[in-house]
């Protein structure tokens, strides 16, 4: 994190604080209705509010984008089911287009309004907004990755961990791509918590598998990879982890490729979009690069993901099918499985979500993901990551190597 945004992150967790001071908007007194169902905020007798946090103006727009419609997809049909305890789920949006005090504002807003939040885009929006969720006792799933999460109780990491997946990347590389004990291996990362992160992974895998680690720390204003591609060729490495955008894997694909600097590069799952696919570097891209993911590619032959695919162009024809269908699409129905559970028990105040949610020891997405265990708080739900390369033919434009990938190097790792 740069200097700058750790101080707006200061100054909104102070104005949060601040704007929390007027009455808490947590559960208070839970009321019982005439169905004996417990209630808190967000819940009446007909209805049940649920939040989302998102980007559809800023850095992640296209995502935010994804991620809200396959959300409004699954509550869509959660009512067409009959909702939960006989009441609709509505889900209430907020844009804040990448931007803390933005995002800080929304969600002082909409928590006295909402049962919990099934989506936040950004760890920085995140991280301002801690200090009133213990407060609220809000079930928030955040999309965003970083270990540093895991110990909130009240935010659920939904998929592996950047670390783990930079773990697990390290592992395909030296099955599958060649990678010996002695090689040297190349990190290009983000400044701040997402990249940071996957560094502590990429550096875990390399010393206990005798790699020597090559780090070049850039900023998300950074999208020309030149210069980093011309360190790591100088340096002899013999393969390029990358924890940054899209814009960045276009750019370090499309310079390496132009350079004949033709080594593999495995990024984490923000780091790729399909529509890289239309532009000059989609021929590196296609060749040398390759994506860890918790979630499978659109061409899936697993039940879930079929019946999402299919789903998702029905209602939103001509749309991009793109990572943040299926997080989203997953993240919605955890939080939906966690309303019904607490139904079944006749709590749907914030704590008795909470407690049903906390419950769930194999959540299962269809096959969309990795059966995830929310029931440990500090404890990532899953270490099993996906490795997938670009294919412009294929649905969304990615196709998975191989089979699940859970490493003994991730299975060992203890996070931090």
């Amino acid at each position: 994190m740069t200097i700058r945004t750790s101080l707006i992150v200061g100054l909104a967790v102070v104005t949060l604080a601040a704007a929390g001071c007027g009455g808490k908007s947590g559960n208070a007194s839970g009321r019982t209705g005439d169905d004996g169902v417990k209630a808190g905020p967000g819940v009446t007798t007909d209805k049940i509010t649920v939040g989302a946090l998102t980007d559809l103006t800023g850095v992640y727009a296209s995502l935010g984008k994804s991620l809200t419609q396959s959300q409004r997809l699954y509550y869509d049909q959660l009512n067409a089911a009959g909702g939960v305890c006989g009441r609709e789920i509505e889900l209430l949006v907020r844009d804040h287009g990448y931007d803390v005090q933005k995002g800080v504002s929304a969600y002082t807003e909409i928590a006295p309004k909402v049962v919990g939040i099934s989506q936040v885009i950004g760890s920085p929006i995140v991280s301002a907004v801690l200090p009133r969720l213990a407060e609220d006792e809000m079930l928030v799933i955040p999309a965003a990755w970083p270990s540093s999460l895991l110990d909130q109780e009240y935010v659920q990491i939904v998929g592996g961990t950047y670390d783990i997946e930079m773990i697990n990347g390290i592992d395909f590389l030296l099955e599958r791509k060649g990678l010996e004990k002695g090689d040297r291996i190349g990190h290009i990362y983000f400044e701040g918590e997402y990249g940071e992160n996957a560094l502590a992974g990429s550096r875990y895998a390399a010393g206990k598998a005798g790699l020597t680690l090559v780090e070049q720390k850039i900023k998300p204003t950074d999208t020309d990879m030149t210069a980093q591609v011309t360190a790591l060729k100088s340096a002899g490495v013999t393969a390029i982890l990358l924890s940054a955008g899209p814009k960045q894997a276009a750019s370090l694909a499309g310079v390496a490729a132009a350079g004949g600097f033709a080594v593999p590069i495995v990024a984490n799952n923000p780091g790729y979009t399909p529509q890289l696919l239309g532009t000059p570097a989609a021929g590196a891209l296609e060749k040398n690069f390759y994506l860890v993911n918790e979630f499978q590619a659109p061409n899936s032959n697993a039940p879930g993901m079929k019946a999402l695919t299919s789903a998702y162009k029905a209602k939103y024809p001509g749309q991009t099918l793109d990572n943040g269908v299926s997080f989203g699409y997953v993240a919605a129905k955890v939080f939906g499985e966690a309303l019904k559970d607490a139904c079944a028990a006749k709590d749907l105040t914030r704590k008795g979500i909470l407690k049903a949610h906390r419950a769930e020891t194999a959540f299962d997405s269809g096959g969309i993901a990795a059966p995830l265990d929310f029931s440990k708080v500090g404890q990532v739900g899953t270490r099993q990551s996906f490795i997938q390369r670009p294919d412009a033919k294929a649905e969304g434009g990615l196709v998975t190597v191989g089979e699940p990938l859970t490493s003994q190097l991730a299975t060992g790792y203890p996070i931090p």
